[in-house]
C-alpha cells in the first residue's frame, strides 16, 4: 500500500509518500480501506519530535491520527463490524497511520460512520470530537447553567466544542478573530471575545470550566476568569502527574511531567480552582454516542479545505501555517 511517512523528526519539509506493506489485521482489529483522513496539530508534535519522550514511536512512521473508510476484512474475534461497512475512528496512540490507504484499527477504537455526513466530512471528527467528549462530558461534567468558555473557537476544537457545551445546555463563550463571530454564533456560542482587538480576561468572569486549546499566556489568564471551584481542563498546558500515570510513564518521568505543570497548578491552587492536563484516548463506544449527536443535527463537523492524496504534504503546511479559515483540513485518499 501506500503511506505518507517521515523518516525522521523535525524535519518539516520531509514526509512523502511511499510504498510500504499493508497492516496484517489481528484477531481483535479491523482492516479499513482509507477514504479521508484529517491533518490535526498532534500531526505536528509528532513530527516535529515534541512528543518522542512519551509516544517514542520507531521511524519511518506513517503520521495521520483520524480516519473515515470501508472495512475490507475482520479478525476472527470481531463480531460487531463487517466487510463493506462505513466506519470512522481516532486509532490507539499506538496505532497511528492513517495518511495510507489502509490502516489496522482495534475493534474497540472503530465506530460506525454518521449516515449524515461523506467520508471527509466524517473524517474530520474523531480526534476533535473525542476532545470535546472526554473534555467537557467526563472530565468537566458541564451541567444546564453553567458557563463555560472555549478558546479558538473557529478551530478543529473549538467548533464541535462550542456545539456540544450548547447541547449540554451551558452558557458558551468563546474567543475567535472578527471574520469567524458569525460562524462561531451559529454553531452556539453566546458571547464571543474578538482577540485580536479584546482581552478575554478583561470582559468574561465568573466561568465555571475553560477548555483551553493555546496555552501559555491564554492558559494563565484562564484561571483568572473562573469562578471559585472552577475547573481549566487543557490541551495544549504543561502536562501533569495524572497524564503521566495514564502512560504508565517511569517514576522519573511522571517526576518531571509533575515539575511541568507545578507553577500552573501552584497558580490555581491559589485562586481556588484546578487545572488539569487532557490527552484524548481512542475511544470507539464515545464515538458512537457522538455519531447519534451527529446524526440527529447536534454536531456538525466543519471543513475548511479537502486536498487529495498526492498533496499531503500540501496539507499539512496549509494547516501547519495557519492558513485554515475554520474547522479542519482533510486528506482525501479516494
Amino acid at each position: 500500500m501506500k503511506a505518507f511517512m517521515i523518516e525522521r523528526y523535525g524535519d518539516r519539509n520531509g514526509g512523502r509518500i511511499t510504498e510500504t506493506p499493508d497492516p496484517r489485521a489481528g484477531a481483535e482489529d479491523v482492516l479499513v480501506r482509507v477514504h479521508a483522513a484529517s491533518v490535526n496539530p498532534l500531526d505536528f508534535k509528532i513530527r516535529d519530535g515534541d512528543l518522542k519522550a512519551i509516544l517514542p514511536y520507531r521511524l519511518p512512521l506513517a503520521l495521520g491520527n483520524d480516519l473515515a473508510g470501508v472495512v475490507v476484512e475482520v479478525g476472527a474475534g470481531v463480531t460487531c463490524f463487517a466487510v463493506g461497512d462505513e466506519v470512522y475512528a481516532r486509532p490507539d496512540k499506538d496505532r497511528i497511520g492513517t495518511f495510507a490507504e489502509l490502516v489496522a484499527v482495534h475493534r474497540n477504537d472503530l465506530a460506525p460512520k454518521p449516515a449524515t455526513l461523506t467520508m471527509e466530512e466524517a473524517a474530520s471528527l474523531p480526534l476533535v470530537a473525542l476532545t470535546s467528549w472526554q473534555a467537557l462530558v467526563e472530565r468537566a461534567q458541564v451541567q444546564p447553567g453553567q458557563k463555560v468558555l472555549i478558546h479558538a473557537g473557529s478551530g478543529g476544537v473549538g467548533t464541535i466544542a462550542i456545539q456540544l457545551a450548547r447541547h449540554l445546555g451551558a452558557h458558551v463563550a468563546t474567543t475567535a478573530g472578527a471574520a469567524n463571530a458569525g460562524l462561531v454564533e451559529e454553531l452556539g456560542a453566546d458571547v464571543v471575545v474578538d482577540y485580536r482587538t479584546q482581552d478575554f480576561e478583561e470582559v468574561l468572569d465568573g466561568y465555571d470550566v475553560v477548555l483551553d486549546t493555546l496555552g501559555g499566556e491564554t492558559l494563565e489568564k484562564s484561571l483568572r476568569v473562573l469562578k471559585p471551584g472552577g475547573k481549566v481542563i487543557s490541551i495544549a498546558g504543561p502536562p501533569d502527574a495524572n497524564f503521566a500515570r495514564e502512560l504508565g510513564a517511569n517514576p522519573v518521568l511522571r517526576q518531571a511531567m509533575n515539575a511541568l505543570s507545578w507553577k500552573t497548578r501552584r497558580h490555581a491552587k491559589r485562586r481556588g480552582v484546578t487545572y488539569s492536563f487532557l490527552f484524548m484516548k481512542a475511544d470507539g463506544d464515545r464515538l458512537r454516542e457522538l455519531t447519534r449527536l451527529v446524526d440527529a443535527g447536534e454536531i456538525r463537523p466543519v471543513v475548511d479545505r479537502v486536498f487529495s492524496f498526492d498533496q499531503t504534504r500540501e496539507a499539512m503546511e496549509y494547516a501547519g501555517k495557519g492558513r485554515a479559515k475554520a474547522g479542519k483540513v482533510v486528506v482525501a485518499m479516494r
